[in-house]
C-alpha cells in the first residue's frame, strides 16, 4: 500500500482490489469507507477499508475482509462506527468499525448481487433499502434479522437505490431495464415510473434542496434531470462525458451543482443552471472510476473517488 499527495490532492492504493464505491462518514471529517473487490469483482474476496484524511495524506485506519465482492456502502444515521455493505453473493453485512472483527450481522435473501445499499436519512425511520441484479429492492430494518418488504416492477438490474433526503420512506431506484423508479414504502407497488435513458441507467441521486428534482447518470454518457412533477421531459440534460457514467452525487452545500464519475477516467462537476454548465474535468484516474461521494462536512473538500484500478483519490476545490 503506498500513498501519494500534492497540489491539493493525496491518493492511497490498496493493492489487489478494485474500489466499486466510496463514502464520507456524516460524522467525522475526513474519514471515509470504501467497499472494494478482487478481481474486478468477477471473482475473490471483498474489502471494506475504513479511510481517514489526515495532514500526512490519506491513511487506512481498518479493513474488514468478506468472501465475495464488496460493491456498495452505507454509513448508519445512528451509530458512528456502524456501517453496511452489499456484497456479489447477494447479502449485506453490519460491521462495526469499532470491533476488530466482523460482521455483526449478515443478511442473505437477494438471490444475485447486491450491487447497493443506502441507509435513510430522515428523522424518526431507521431504514435500509438494498438493490440487486435479482432485480428486486428490499427493506431492511437493521434490528430484524430479515428484510421488511420486497419492491418488485422492474425488469433489469438494478444498480443504484436512494432514499429521498425530503420525504419519509421514498426512496428512487435506477435500472437496466432504462428506467428510473420512485416508491413509497407504505404503499404496494411502484409510485412513479419514469423512462428515462433509451439504455442502461447506473446511478440516480436526489437534490438536497428541492424534494421533486433527481438525476440519472446512464450508458449514454448523459446525465438527465428530472421534475417529478412532470416527467414528459427532463428538465436539464448534461453531456460531456465519453463512455458510461457510473456515479452520479449532488452537492450538500449548492442546489445546482453535482458531480459525476465515468468509466472516461474522469471526475466532472456540473451547475445545470449555467449556460455551460461543465465547470471542470479531473483526469487523475487511470482507470474506470467508479465510486464517488461528496463531503458534508468541508466544502472544499468535495469528492472522494476509487476506481477499478484499486486507487482511492481525494480532491480539493479551486
Amino acid at each position: 500500500m503506498g500513498t501519494a499527495g500534492g497540489g491539493g490532492a493525496g491518493a492511497l492504493r490498496l493493492p489487489g482490489l478494485h474500489g466499486y464505491a466510496a463514502e464520507f462518514s456524516p460524522y467525522w471529517p475526513g474519514r471515509v469507507a470504501c467497499a472494494a473487490a478482487q478481481y474486478y469483482g468477477i471473482a475473490g474476496c471483498g474489502t471494506l477499508a475504513v479511510l481517514e484524511q489526515n495532514e500526512a495524506g490519506i491513511v487506512l485506519l481498518r479493513s474488514f475482509d468478506w468472501n465475495d465482492g464488496l460493491f456498495d456502502v452505507t454509513w448508519s444515521e445512528n451509530n458512528e462506527h456502524v456501517l453496511i455493505t452489499s456484497s456479489g453473493d447477494g447479502s449485506l453485512q453490519i460491521w462495526d468499525t469499532a470491533k476488530t472483527k466482523g460482521p455483526l450481522q449478515v443478511y442473505k435473501e437477494h438471490t444475485q448481487e447486491a450491487y447497493s445499499v443506502d441507509w435513510s436519512q430522515t428523522r424518526g425511520e431507521q431504514l435500509v433499502v438494498s438493490g440487486s441484479w435479482d432485480q428486486t429492492a428490499k427493506l431492511w430494518d437493521p434490528a430484524v434479522g430479515k428484510s421488511l418488504c420486497t419492491f418488485k416492477g422492474h425488469e433489469g438490474v438494478i444498480y443504484s437505490t436512494i432514499w429521498s433526503p425530503h420525504i419519509p420512506g421514498c426512496f428512487a431506484s435506477a435500472s437496466g431495464d432504462q428506467t428510473l423508479r420512485v416508491w413509497d414504502v407504505k404503499a404496494p407497488g411502484v409510485k412513479l415510473v419514469i423512462p428515462a435513458h433509451q439504455a442502461e441507467i447506473l446511478s440516480c441521486d436526489w437534490c438536497k434542496y428541492d424534494e421533486n428534482l433527481l438525476v440519472t447518470g446512464a450508458v449514454d454518457c448523459s446525465l438527465k434531470g428530472w421534475d417529478l412533477r412532470n416527467i414528459r421531459q427532463p428538465v436539464f440534460i448534461l453531456l460531456g462525458h465519453t463512455y458510461a457514467i457510473r456515479r452520479v452525487k449532488f452537492s450538500p452545500f449548492h442546489a445546482t451543482l453535482l458531480a459525476s464519475c465515468s468509466y472516461d477516467f474522469t471526475v466532472r462537476f456540473w451547475d445545470f443552471s449555467k449556460p455551460n454548465p461543465l465547470l471542470e474535468t479531473v483526469e487523475h484516474h487511470t482507470e474506470f472510476t467508479c465510486g464517488l461521494d461528496l463531503s458534508l462536512h468541508n466544502r472544499g473538500q468535495i469528492k472522494m473517488t476509487c476506481n477499478i484500478c484499486n486507487e482511492i483519490l481525494n480532491g480539493q476545490s479551486k
